[in-house]
């Protein structure tokens, strides 16, 4: 049974308890949901108390949730641009190149971008990656402008007919506003080449409300479409993916279950709302 289902199973059947209601209240901050979800949560099992409680939470949370596309915008006409931003060691690398995989798959003609210049590791990472999917990656020197990467990937994707680009950005603390700018340069230059059809925000599954945080300042900088979020494979910690969904009012678009290539899933709400509720 999922997170919450033993109690919802207890409060179809009798009237909640006060200590009831704090023990639930505990499970719900302690999954990372949120306290104002967790308030609505809790006044619904009070009014409530029928078989179908789960179904109503369900209905609650979900009408709570964007209502935008989840799949990525995808432009047939030119090269589609994705760029992915987000704080270093949320596994933002991997899921750039799980995403190429995923198009890679569907036949699609993809490049890299290895804009992460400061960090040797991550260029590094993204190389090996591309190499095993078959995917090329533009790099740059150790700490050269990531701008620069940026649009010469871009370039190189308008010339030579790519489909997919997707642009791996630095993840210094979100707090530094340096890295904010450089974002905002990055978006600037690319789109005298190409316009920048997703901004996708990758959040660490396990990382708590400090997740809303980051992602509220890196949408400031540069208009967040989506969200990626990660390490979603036996947390207990799911629902904040659904807090900082509704926060941001922007959609989960992907959701890692796994480190390997293909462990990268479009996000139905649906599913993923009633296994943290209900499933096994």
């Amino acid at each position: 049974m999922g997170l919450f289902g033993s109690f919802f199973a207890k409060f179809s059947r009798n009237k909640a308890t006060p200590e009831d209601l704090d023990e639930f209240r505990r499970v719900l901050i302690e999954s990372d949901i949120g306290a104002e979800f967790t308030d609505e949560i809790l006044k619904l099992v009070e009014k409530e108390r029928s078989e179908a409680l789960a179904e109503k939470v369900t209905e609650c949370i979900l009408s709570s949730l964007s209502q935008e596309p989840r799949t990525i915008a995808l432009v047939p006409e030119r090269v589609t641009t994705i760029l992915v931003v987000g704080v270093n060691g949320t596994g933002k690398t991997t899921s750039v190149a799980k995403m190429a995989k995923r198009f890679k798959g569907e036949g699609k003609k993809v490049l890299l971008a290895a804009a992460d210049t400061f960090r040797a590791a991550a260029v590094e990472q993204l190389t090996t990656w591309g190499e095993r999917i078959g995917a090329p990656v533009v790099v740059g020197k150790t700490n050269s402008d990531p701008a620069s990467v940026a649009f010469d990937a871009a370039t190189k994707a308008t010339a030579e007919h790519f489909e997919i680009l997707i642009i791996d950005t630095a993840g210094r603390l979100h707090t530094k506003s340096n890295l904010m700018e450089e974002l905002t340069k990055v978006r600037r230059v690319v789109e005298k080449v190409t316009p920048i059809d997703e901004v996708l925000f990758v959040l660490d599954g396990t990382t708590g409300q400090n997740g809303i945080t980051q992602a509220r300042t890196f949408m400031d900088a540069v208009a967040l479409t989506g969200l990626i979020v990660t390490k979603l494979d036996g947390s207990t910690k799911g629902g904040i993916a659904l807090a900082t969904e509704r926060a941001l009012k922007i959609p989960v678009k992907l959701i890692g279950t796994g480190e390997g290539e293909g462990d990268l899933e479009i996000f139905d709400p649906a599913t993923y709302v009633s296994n943290l509720l209900t499933q096994p």
